[in-house]
């Protein structure tokens, strides 16, 4: 059984410019803040140059390192991964996550849709996992994604 997140976001950037921010190991960390359980991304340490079946190495401010195997990379209109490693209490309800990332031009700059899907341990887990998931990681897609925004935001006042 699987449990779905989607966050959704207009950007003002056009799409090569947020799909290097998604991808990027030094610049999406400050992104991803967290948000109340779910806990901010420090570092992400690629194993080699970014590529499908590429492995990446996620470093979370609660000392969890997961891991994070590239399924699709279509640049600039979708990345998508597999998400494993998660630890206690997490580990509990969720064996991973998948991420899909699609971009889309659109008339402000960038339409994109972010969605998780974590397969659960267990059907028992799903009321638990739910809450988990609309209540903190939904938000913290969100907030990333409006980080994301403000710093596509300054790249263009830099420029």
């Amino acid at each position: 059984m699987k449990v779905t997140s989607l966050a959704s976001f207009e950007f003002v950037a056009d799409p090569p410019e947020v799909f290097g921010l998604i991808v990027d190991p030094d610049a999406f960390p400050a992104c991803f803040d967290g948000y109340g359980l779910i806990p901010a991304v420090r570092k992400i340490r690629l194993v080699e140059p970014l590529a499908v079946g590429v492995v990446r190495h996620i470093y979370n401010a609660d000392n969890s390192v997961l891991t994070e195997t590239v399924t699709i990379l279509d640049r600039p209109h979708r990345h998508a991964y597999i998400l494993r490693g998660f630890s206690v209490p997490f580990s509990w309800l969720v064996n991973q996550g998948e991420a899909d990332w699609k971009l889309v031009k659109s008339d402000a700059g960038t339409r994109v849709d972010w969605t998780y899907q974590f397969t659960l341990t267990s059907m028992l887990v799903y009321p638990a996992c739910f809450l988990l998931l609309k209540w903190f990681m939904q938000p913290a897609m969100r907030r990333c994604l409006g980080n994301m925004n403000a710093v596509c935001i300054a790249n263009m006042k830099n420029d």
